[in-house]
This record gives structure tokens, sequence and C-alpha cells, in this order.
């Protein structure tokens, strides 16, 4: 998460219960034939009825309700009257057989980042830097010759609104960097990212805000992270630091706000810290990660098998290490990828379909095992 960025430098580089009875009308409407094109593709086997549902600029950071028939995302599609990274949802199935302009939920004000529906599905949370300026913030602008890198912005905190747009409870209020929140499908916790400690380390905290607990202490950025689909485990990206240089580095970069993320792994623990075992050993960048619905796999975006590093593929992976397994094939870009609550759907960001522009947008599929 914090990462629409990386969307758009690709080619440089390279975060309820189900209870409700659905009516009949609900029934029809999710059943009706999508006027959109299909657009898997034999080679993706695990896609099936592929259908984009935004068309320009950056659209990233998609994730369901806890009900799956809406989305929430971040996007900066100028289209839409915005200058930076704006929340925005809609309900899925008018999404998937029209062109709609979804609903914005932030401010307008500031830059936002990792949104994500709560529990009750009337209330959604995000960060965002509308308090420290309520002017988009600077880019940061590559070095000649250095690595891509993310700016952690420090007037980032985390909100909650309503759906429609009512701010209606402040989450943190530490000094520093606290985004990349998200919501345990228990409905119980949330998992975030935070600089309150020096070092962009995992909290979790209760659903209004109350018994923070830091879950991770090594030195590195611990973030973009997911729970289980039963709540008792944590998947996250990191870079670990290891060399005197590297070391020497990492806390240079964050120093200025900035942090380099050109190589990072998946990472597991319970959700209380405990048990932390590294996943992948694949290189460069691997990130994005998600559980799979059985709670034994996970989904994630990696370009480890790209020479230049310009290229990321979704790939799955048993909790183990082993059975790595490429998912997508298409385009240079593939990430963001969650599986809907009942595991029928997966929705993710790619930049296939878009004409020869550099525009990332959002694909929704059913899944096949």
């Amino acid at each position: 998460m914090k990462l629409l960025s990386i969307v758009a430098s690709v080619l440089v580089l390279v975060s309820c219960n189900q209870n409700s009875q659905t009516t009949i009308e609900e029934t029809k409407e999710e059943a009706t034939v999508s006027q959109k094109p299909d657009l898997a593709d034999s080679s993706e086997s695990h896609l099936l009825n592929l259908h984009q549902l935004t068309y320009g600029g950056d659209n990233a950071e998609a994730y369901f309700s806890f009900n799956n028939r809406k989305l929430v995302f971040q996007s900066n599609n100028k289209a839409w009257g915005v200058n930076c990274d704006q929340i925005f949802t809609f309900d899925i199935a008018t999404a998937e057989k029209d062109t709609v302009k979804p609903k914005m939920l932030s401010t307008g004000f500031g830059r936002t980042t990792c949104s994500y529906f709560m529990p009750d599905g009337g209330h959604i949370l995000y960060g965002s830097t509308h308090l420290a300026d309520s002017q988009c913030p600077p880019e940061v602008r590559p070095e000649k010759g250095g690595p891509y890198l993310w700016s952690i912005y420090e007037g980032y905190d985390i909100f909650v609104a309503d759906l429609e747009g009512n701010i209606t409870e402040q989450l943190t209020d530490e000094p520093g960097y606290d985004a990349e929140a998200t919501v345990s499908p228990k409905g119980d916790k949330i998992v975030f990212t935070s600089t309150r400690s020096g070092d962009l380390e995992l909290y979790t905290m209760n659903i209004d805000g109350s018994n923070v607990k830091q879950i991770t202490d090594q030195l590195g950025y611990d973030g973009g992270a997911f729970f289980s689909p039963d709540g008792s485990k944590l998947v996250f990206r990191s870079s670990r630091p290891q060399t005197d240089e590297e070391i020497a580095t990492y806390k240079g970069y964050l120093e200025r706000g900035l942090v380099a993320p050109t190589n990072m792994e998946i990472y597991t623990c319970n959700a209380d810290g405990s048990d932390l075992k590294q996943i992948t050993h694949l290189g460069k960048a691997n990130w994005a990660p998600f559980y799979h619905p059985s709670g034994k796999k996970i989904i994630f975006s990696s370009n480890h098998f790209s020479e230049r590093g310009y290229e990321f593929q979704l790939f799955m992976i048993n909790e183990d290490g082993t059975g790595l397994e490429q998912i997508t094939t298409q385009s240079n870009f593939n990430a963001f990828p969650m599986f809907s609550y009942d595991g029928k759907k997966i929705v993710f960001s790619s930049n296939r379909n878009n004409n020869g522009t550099h525009d990332t947008n959002m694909f929704i599929a059913d899944w096949v095992e």
C-alpha cells in the first residue's frame, strides 16, 4: 500500500459478517450478463469472466466490502476532478455493466491512501494528509542514477468516514506516518504501519482505535499487511537491510521520509507478532500480498523473474514457501490482488487494455481453482 506511485512509475522501477440474506432483486442483478467484453486470457487459467472496472488514470488498492457488493479504492484520475490520490467507491454490479464515475469519499484535500471497508458496511477507513496540509504533498523525484523511491509522508493519519464522505472518527494522532490500514475479516482488529517507533513497523489496534500494540520490531520497512481469513495471522512485505551499507542507506532515506522498495520479500506472523517467517526468497520486489481463501496460500506481485525489473505479475505460493505458481501473464504491471470474502472473486490492478497509455485500471474476475 502507499503504492499508487509505483504503478505510475513501473517503467522506471522495475497495500461485518456475511450473514445478511440476498434478496431476489439482488440475485437477479448479480446474475445479469455483463455488457462489457470478457478480457480473460487462456494463459491465465485461474481467471474467468475478467472485466474492466475503471478507465483512465492510476486506480489501485481496490478492496471488497464485507458483503462483497462494493469496492473502495484510490485514484488520481484527473477526469474525476482530483490532483492526487483520493478515495472512491462504487457498486460492483453497476461497474461491471457500465462505465461509471464512482463516488468520492475522501475530503478532496491532501493525499490519501489505503482505504478499507469497516465491518458495518457503512463506513470505510483510509489514510490522509489533509490535516497536515490541504494541498497535495510533492511527489518524490528520482535521483539521477539512484533507486526508485517512495515518499513516507509524515502528515498521514488514519480516519473513518461514512459512505457520504463525512469523517466520523480519527483513529491515529501520533507524530509521523500512520497509514496502510486494513481490517481483520473477524471485524475486531486493524493492522497498520507507523513510524512512531522511529522505524516503519506494523501495529494493531481495536476497531475503535484503542489498544494499540506494536507487532514487528526489526529494522526495515514492514508494510502492506493483511489478516488471514480467520484473523489469526498477518502477511506483509518487508525490506530487511542486512549489511552495514544497506542499513546506512535505509536509515538515511528514512530520515528524509523516503523508502527504496526495490528489494522486498513476503513475511507472515501471528496476529500478535509471534512466529515470524520469511515466505519468499526470490529477490527484487515482492509485495502486495493477500491470503488465498483457504488461508494456506498467498497471492502477491513480483518482478523477480524480470531481467530489468520492469514487469510485475501475480504469483501464488504456499505458506511454507513451496509451490510457486504464476497467476497473470498479460501486460507489464499486475498488483494489489484481493479475494472477495466468499472466495468467488478476485480484484486487482493492471495496465492491460490501456490502449498504449500508462493508465492502470481495476479488473475483476471469477476465481477458478
